[in-house]
């Protein structure tokens, strides 16, 4: 039991010994409590007492110096100055709170007095008068001048900050600010002091010196204040205005401001920064923080005083602070931050500044003296920065899981490749002007050439074996950081064109691309895998050593046809293009596949990048980033000749080692990424290899097995990848974006690693498992509630399919069975078990897609491909029929039913959302693409050729003129925008004409084909999946998945006599034998046992007398045939020569049609 005790006695109750414990330390906590509370009221009486006391006597002092200053008879002296003006002025100061100084006029104009006075005292010749004379006095004196100065520096600092030219109730603290910053800028300036004489200049300097020192503190708060006063500033009245005249308060405000900020860079030693005390060394950093950081620093100050702020004594050391002491710096902006997320951070603003400041955009130079070298690696320490709070505020790029092939193809510009979370006002905005620098040519030109000169002396210095310096020389790797990160910026950053300006500048600069490849291929195809690039200079032949900074040389490849290569591309700018080339479509190309014949799949899977982003550097990684932004962007201008005749500005051989890289890396990157979300890098890549992949399946110029060659091993099961792209796409449109890509997500990126075949097969598995749901909801294969009747006459097939089928929408999955009504009006007899809906399909299109019929057209080329007519839609229902051809075009895909039609390449590439080339122009008209290239290349001048910026169209026998822009028609065609005129053209019939036509087939084929099963096809794989394979048949595939009916068998005489002709058809007459059959002359892509129905042959007997044989004769009738059925109904013929003869006269005549 535990010890208990008694305070009263027997009777009291007893508590425990805890208890009593707890209740003695409560009762001391309390005392101590009314201890501290009664000691607190003493220490608030005792300061509000002298608060009060101090207030009372300020005000008192005021009232005496007031009374001081109006006596006229008061000699003004040094002297005077200092004890009985400055030292009670600034005692009532002090002590009294400035709000309540600037809230009286009367104030404001006593302080005005005062500041007068001193200024007066300042510019006085005799040093009995002038206060700065005590500069140089006595040790007393000094002591109290400097003590007075400092003070009088941080109220003119604090009336700086509070100073408000944009209200215009304050116009008398304007007057005071301009007036208190002139004693500021004269008190820190020796030279300006009249009473000093050159004995005395020495301890002048050292007493400005001394004062300067103090006030370059953070202490001082001198460059907060003067970030104060310029954000008050409107830069949009100072960037429209004639700043670089202003007269007035204003001005002489912001000059002295200026002036003051730069007062602590005078005594900055450039050659020995590191060994500057710790004030300056503040100083630097405090200019960094406060005055880098203001947005639009230059736009807001008067144009005279920019270049005081670019000299070489203030932005040098501003470079090299950034790049010493970064953390420090970085982390005091990040205090300047507003706490949402939808405004630019001071770093952002601090970089824009830098360049603007770093450059002279009117001259097209650096500033004078700036060292490039530093300033490329400051402003990278700074894009980082910004780059890293963009990824923590979630202004990051698009999740990979978002990003299939048929959107990163149908992007036209990079690009982007950022999706920003979060938007920002538009006051706060970095527009594009504030970048300019950064993508003028000469920027990046003077950086190559910085770049040439710095690997030559570092070149002499290794054989001297000297040191560079602490941050080394500049290198292409330095300048590849630079413009990445300016990439990623420009997306995220700026509100209109993105990156698309960079790029411009980018993709035109000779060389540049050249250059980062071969540094790139040293690295990816060296024998020994390195993790860094080995960098090479800038069209040298001198290395400038590797990323890792090591220094060593490599031997460039040299050709002497670079400098012409480049000048093509970049006469696209100029307008002055090279005479007399051919631009034919017949570009003659190195056939792939014999160029590689012996090489395996190995040998384009590249090694380096078998473990994805994950196994390379950081610097090859930024490296791969700038070049496939780069490339991506310049293969959207390349044209055919360029690429595949010029080789421009690659050869094909490195155009296939490009393929190979990106082809491994994205295959790798996407299938071994497990919880991150794709890069930067990873993005580019991306959208560089289907642009390549896009061009090749155009015109091929690499082999197949380089597409397959990364997943030959580890590519998903056809079922699985199916189902894994299945999910992906049901994420995708529910919203919900995966943010981890993996092995399932490659057949929705880069389905082209799957050899087209099984792809096919996925497509199948596709329609198949949406069947099979189909079947589990209730519907029947045969006629009945589920399935879809309509009664057709044969003379009005497509009027007739329009109003029964255009409404239904995704029902047209449904079965539909056909009663057709004869050209007399009688119901032909018979049930449709499948062979009727094909005939209906296959008649139907026939009828639909012929010219005659006005809804779609022929292209000019020999391949006769499908087109839109731009008459169709002045046509009754025609935009409407166009898209009920859209449903029956995937109602036969639905069921594996081939159409014999095929649509032009650029058709379908808009159906599928891809992008289309200038060159897909040729494949469309190419006497237009002719005369383009005639245009482009014109060596003239082109206002001989009379052209404005209209097209002249033919509808309904009348020809129309359209404009390609506002106000087309009196816009002249020049030398310099023929290369925008050959380009509106081309957009005009490849978008313009095309694209509304596509949508609404689109609208049609969708509601029976999902979108992400036709995005596992490019344009030439899709007329492949509608009308089948080669242009040739395997017989003996047909042979062994043909069906023999009426009393054939495989062993009858008259079938063995069949196939020995079949065999030898040449290839068209076998094509004609199959489209004599089934109505389509190609057979189905998997084979003849994915024919349905099964090819089929019948036998009709004919009986022929026995002395008629003997004779020679043979059967005389033709053979016939039923494409509903794939049926051929074959008589019994007994010579082979006979077959052959009466085979080839049906299939030439199509003859002898009969429905059974």
């Amino acid at each position: 039991m535990p010890n208990q005790v008694s305070l009263r006695g027997a009777s009291a109750k007893e508590i425990t010994r805890d208890a009593l414990l707890e209740k003695v330390s409560q009762e001391r906590e309390l005392r101590n409590y009314t201890r501290r509370a009664a000691a607190s009221a003493l220490f608030i009486q005792r300061v509000w007492r002298r608060y009060t006391v101090t207030k009372k006597v300020a005000l008192q002092t005021q009232k005496e110096l007031e009374a001081t200053l109006n006596d006229q008879n008061v000699a003004i002296t040094s002297t005077w100055i200092s004890y009985s003006l400055l030292r009670p002025f600034l005692f009532f100061v002090a002590r009294l709170s400035y709000a309540n100084l600037k809230q009286k006029t009367d104030n404001v104009k006593f302080m005005l007095t005062c500041f007068n006075i001193i200024w007066k005292s300042i510019n006085y010749t005799e040093s009995q008068k002038n206060f700065c004379s005590l500069a140089v006095g006595s040790s007393e004196e000094r002591k109290a001048w400097h003590f007075q100065t400092q003070k009088l520096v941080s109220l003119c600092l604090l009336i700086l900050a509070e100073c408000d030219q944009n209200s215009l109730e304050e116009q008398d603290m304007a007057v005071l600010t301009s007036l208190a910053m002139r004693v500021v800028v004269a008190l820190t300036d020796a030279k300006a002091w009249k009473s000093v004489n050159d004995r005395d200049l020495k301890d002048a300097d050292e007493a400005v010196k001394n004062l300067v020192k103090n006030i370059a503190t953070g202490k001082s708060g001198l460059y907060k204040s003067i970030r104060a006063y310029i954000m008050k500033l409107d830069y949009r009245v100072m960037s429209h205005g004639n700043h670089g005249l202003q007269t007035g308060d204003q001005f002489l405000i912001v000059a002295s401001a200026i002036t003051l900020a730069l007062r602590p860079f005078q005594l900055v030693d450039l050659c020995n920064l590191d060994s500057a005390n710790s004030h300056l060394t503040d100083a630097v950093e405090q200019f960094c923080v406060f005055l880098l950081t203001v947005p639009r620093l230059v736009q807001r100050l008067p144009t005279i005083l920019v270049p005081a702020l670019k000299h070489k004594s203030v932005l040098s050391p501003c470079v090299r602070a950034l790049l010493i002491s970064k953390d420090n710096i970085f982390t005091e902006m990040s205090k300047l931050d507003h706490p949402k997320a939808d405004q630019i951070p001071s770093s952002g603003w601090a970089l824009a500044n830098v360049v603007q400041l770093a450059t002279d955009e009117s001259s097209g130079k650096f500033s004078q003296g700036l060292d490039c070298p530093m300033y490329v690696h400051a402003v990278n320490n700074v894009a980082e920065n910004v780059l890293a709070w963009a990824e923590s505020v979630g202004y990051t790029t698009k999740n990979l899981s978002s990003l299939d092939n048929t959107e990163a193809s149908n992007e036209v510009h990079d690009t982007n490749v950022w999706d920003g979370k979060t938007t920002f006002r538009s006051s706060e905005r970095l527009n594009a002007e504030l970048w300019k620098p950064v993508y003028q040519q000469w920027h990046l030109m003077t950086l190559l050439t910085v770049m040439k000169k710095n690997a030559f002396t570092e070149c002499c210095n290794t054989l001297r074996n000297e040191c560079s310096d602490n941050f080394g020389g500049l290198k292409l790797l330095d300048i590849a950081y630079f413009y990445s990160y300016m990439l990623r910026l420009f997306s995220s950053l700026t509100p209109v064109g993105g990156s698309l300006s960079i790029l411009n500048m980018l993709s035109f600069t000779p060389g540049f691309l050249l250059d980062m490849w071969e540094s790139l291929e040293s690295s990816i195809f060296s024998q020994n895998r390195h993790t860094s690039v080995q960098v090479k200079t800038f069209t040298t032949g001198t290395s400038s050593g590797h990323i890792d900074g090591s220094i060593g040389k490599t031997q460039r490849k040299t050709s002497k046809d670079v400098g012409n290569k480049w000048a093509n591309v970049l006469q696209k700018i100029t307008g002055k293009l090279a005479t007399n080339i051919e631009y034919e479509h017949s570009v003659s190309v190195d056939n792939p596949s014999s160029l590689d014949e012996g090489d395996s799949c190995d040998s384009w899977d590249v090694e380096h990048f078998k473990h994805g982003p994950q196994g390379i550097s950081k610097d090859v990684s930024c490296m791969m980033h700038l070049f496939c932004a780069t490339y991506s962007h310049l293969l959207l201008i390349l044209d055919d000749v360029e690429f595949y005749d010029k080789q421009v500005p690659f050869k094909l051989e490195q155009q296939r080692k490009i393929a190979s890289a990106l082809n491994t890396l994205v295959y790798n990157g996407i299938s071994q990424t497990s919880g991150q979300q794709r890069t930067a890098m990873m993005d580019a890549a991306v959208r560089c290899l289907l642009l390549l992949y896009e061009r090749d399946c155009r015109h091929q110029f690499c082999p197949p097995d380089l597409w397959r060659s990364p997943g030959r091993k580890s590519r998903l099961p056809i079922a699985a990848a199916a189902r894994a792209h299945e999910a992906i796409s049901s994420n995708l449109r529910s919203g919900d974006s995966l943010s981890t890509p993996s092995m399932s997500s490659v057949i929705t990126i880069i389905p082209h690693v799957f050899p087209f075949e099984e792809r096919v097969q996925m497509f199948r598995e596709f329609i198949k498992s949406d069947k099979a749901s189909r079947r589990m909801a209730g519907e029947v294969a045969g006629p009945g509630p589920g399935s879809v009747e309509i009664v057709v006459r044969r003379g009005h097939i497509v009027e007739d399919g329009f109003k029964q089928l255009n409404n239904l929408g995704s029902r047209l999955k449904s079965s539909i069975h056909v009663s057709f009504v004869g050209e007399s009006g009688v119901p032909e007899v018979g049930l449709d078990y499948g062979g009727l809906s094909k005939e209906f399909l296959t008649d139907i299109s026939k009828t639909a897609f012929n010219p005659d019929y006005g809804l779609f057209s022929q292209t000019m080329t020999s391949e006769r491909l499908l087109i839109p007519n731009t008459s169709a839609r002045l046509l009754d229902n025609g935009i409407q029929m166009i898209e009920f051809l859209g449903r029956i075009v995937g109602k036969a895909l639905y069921e594996g039913i081939l159409l014999d039609y095929s649509f032009s390449h650029v058709f379908v590439q808009k159906i599928l959302g891809r992008y289309s080339f200038l060159d897909d122009l040729s494949m469309l008209d190419p006497e237009l693409y002719r005369n383009l290239m005639y245009v482009k290349g014109y060596d003239g001048d082109v206002k001989e050729l009379s052209l404005d910026f209209t097209v002249t169209e033919e509808l309904l026998g009348k020809r129309v003129t359209i404009d390609l822009k506002p106000g087309g028609k009196d816009i002249i065609v020049t030398n310099e925008n023929k290369l925008q005129y050959v380009h509106a053209i081309a957009d005009y019939k490849l978008n313009g004409q095309i694209l509304p036509f596509a949508n609404v087939f689109y609208r049609g084929l969708v509601d029976v084909i999902s979108p992400s099963w036709l995005s596992l096809f490019s344009a030439n794989e899709f007329n492949q999946l509608l009308s089948g394979g080669k242009h040739d048949i395997d017989v003996v595939d047909l042979k062994s998945n043909t069906r023999y009916t009426g009393g054939y068998s495989e062993g009858s005489r008259t079938i063995k006599i069949f196939w020995e002709v079949v065999a030898g058809f040449e290839p068209k007459e076998r094509c004609m034998l199959l489209k004599f059959v089934t109505s389509c002359s190609r057979a189905p892509l998997l084979g003849f046992k994915h024919l349905e129905p099964a090819f089929t042959i019948h036998k009709v007997a004919c009986d022929v007398p026995l002395w008629a044989t003997f004779g020679g004769q043979d059967v005389e009738r033709l053979p016939s045939a039923s494409t509903c059925y794939n049926t051929l109904k074959l008589p019994t013929y007994k010579r082979a020569a006979t077959l052959r003869a009466k085979l080839l006269y049906a299939i030439n005549s199509n003859a002898g049609f009969e429905l059974s």
